[in-house]
C-alpha cells in the first residue's frame, strides 16, 4: 500500500520510555461497536472500517480497543480493518481483565491463566501475531498485581505483546507493577472535567517514565455538545451517567458555555479547545477520542493546530473549575458498590471505558 500518511498533520511522539512511538492523537474504537447505546445497533462493518482507514490516512496510527467492547466484536472489526492497512505502521492497543460489564455490575479477573487465555483470544480475533500495547483493563484486587504482571512479562518475552499498560490503576498498583516489568503507559480518564489524576498519578508516571493515555478527553462527548446542543437519547448508556442526568446537566451547561466563549476567542470549536487543552498537558500525553463521524474525526485532528500559552491553559482550566462540575465521574451502575471484589481502592474501581 502506498504510504499516504507522509503529508498528514498528526505528529508522532514517544509513549513512555520503553521505545513505543505513536501518533500524538489516538483513536478510541469502542463507539464503533455501539457501546454507548443499548438499543442502537453498531455501525455496519464497512462503515467502521472506512472510519479506521480514514483515520490512518490522515495520520492516526494508534488504535485502542478491548476484548470486552461489543462482546469481542470490536476486536474482530479492528482485525478486518487491519487487513487493509500496513500492520507495521499501526500501534495496536487492546485490553483484558473485565469479564462482565453492565447493569448487573463489573467483574474483573487478573489471574495469570486468564491473562494468557485472553491474550491468545485477542490475537486470534485481531488476526495479528503480536499486540503492541496490552493493558490490564481494570485491576483485580483479589490477585496480587505481581502475579498478573509476571504473566504479562512472559507474554512480552514470547513476543505475543510488545509493551504493557495499566488502566485506571492506583498509584500503589502502578509502582508495584512497574517493579516487576516496566509499564509503558497508563490509561486514565482525563479531561477538563475529570482531573483527579493530576495530584498523584501524573507525577508518579513522570517519575517512572510512563506515558499517559487520556480516554474520554472530551468528557464523554460533553465538550462536543452532547447534552447541550444535542440531546442525549434515553437509550444511550450516558443517560445513566450522573453528569448527564437532568439536574446535573443543567448545572454543567454553564461550564460548556464558558468554554464556548473561549473557543470563539481561539477561533476553533469547543471540542477542539477541550482536546487541545489535553494535548498541552505534556509531551507524554496522548488522548484517544473516538467517533463514528468523519466530520468529528477531522475536528479532532484539527485540535492539534490549536496553540495555547500557559496563560491560555490557566484561563481554560479556570473556566471549568473541577469543584463546579456536578455529578460523579462514575456511572450509577458501575460504582464501587457494584464490584464483585471487596476492598477495592477508589482509583482501581473506576468507571468502564
Amino acid at each position: 500500500m502506498e504510504d499516504e500518511t507522509q503529508n498528514q498533520n498528526v505528529p508522532r511522539v514517544k509513549l513512555g520510555s520503553q521505545g513505543l512511538e505513536v501518533s500524538k492523537l489516538g483513536f478510541g474504537c469502542m463507539g464503533l461497536s455501539g457501546i454507548y447505546s443499548s438499543q442502537i445497533s453498531p455501525l455496519p462493518d464497512d462503515v467502521g472500517i472506512s472510519i479506521i482507514k480514514a483515520a490512518f490516512l490522515k495520520g492516526i496510527t494508534f488504535f485502542d480497543t478491548a476484548d470486552v467492547y461489543g462482546s469481542h466484536t470490536n476486536e474482530i472489526l479492528i482485525g478486518k480493518a487491519l487487513k487493509q492497512l500496513p500492520r507495521e505502521k499501526i500501534q495496536l492497543a487492546t485490553k483484558f481483565g473485565i469479564v462482565t460489564l453492565g447493569p448487573s455490575g463489573l467483574v474483573v479477573n487478573g489471574r495469570p491463566e486468564y491473562v494468557r487465555a485472553c491474550c491468545k483470544a485477542s490475537l486470534e480475533r485481531l488476526g495479528v501475531e503480536y499486540i503492541d500495547l496490552y493493558y490490564q483493563h481494570r485491576v483485580d484486587t483479589t490477585v496480587p498485581i505481581e502475579e498478573t504482571m509476571g504473566e504479562l512479562k512472559k507474554l512480552v518475552e514470547e513476543g505475543k505483546i510488545k509493551y504493557i499498560g495499566l488502566s485506571e490503576a492506583s498509584p500503589d498498583t502502578i509502582r508495584r507493577a512497574h517493579a516487576v516489568h516496566p509499564i509503558t503507559a497508563v490509561q486514565m480518564e482525563w479531561s477538563l472535567w475529570t482531573r483527579d489524576i493530576e495530584e498523584e498519578i501524573i507525577p508518579l508516571c513522570r517519575e517512572l517514565g510512563i506515558g499517559i493515555v487520556s480516554y474520554s478527553p472530551l468528557g464523554r462527548g460533553f465538550f462536543g455538545g452532547r447534552g447541550v446542543v444535542k440531546n442525549t437519547p434515553p437509550n444511550m448508556i450516558l443517560a445513566k451517567h450522573p453528569r448527564f442526568n437532568e439536574e446535573n446537566l443543567h448545572k454543567n451547561k454553564t461550564l460548556y458555555q464558558r468554554l464556548e466563549n473561549l473557543a470563539v476567542k481561539h477561533q476553533c470549536a469547543p471540542a477542539q479547545l477541550a482536546l487541545a487543552w489535553v494535548h498541552h498537558q505534556g509531551y507524554d500525553v496522548v488522548p484517544i477520542p473516538g467517533t463514528t463521524k468523519m466530520k468529528n474525526l477531522d475536528s479532532n485532528i484539527g485540535s492539534l493546530k490549536v496553540k495555547l500559552t500557559e496563560e491560555d491553559l490557566k484561563e481554560i482550566s479556570h473556566a471549568v473549575p473541577i469543584g463546579e462540575v456536578a455529578g460523579d465521574r462514575n456511572y450509577d451502575f458501575v460504582g464501587p458498590a457494584d464490584w464483585k471484589h471487596a476492598n477495592t481502592p477508589p482509583r482501581d474501581s473506576s468507571a468502564p471505558a
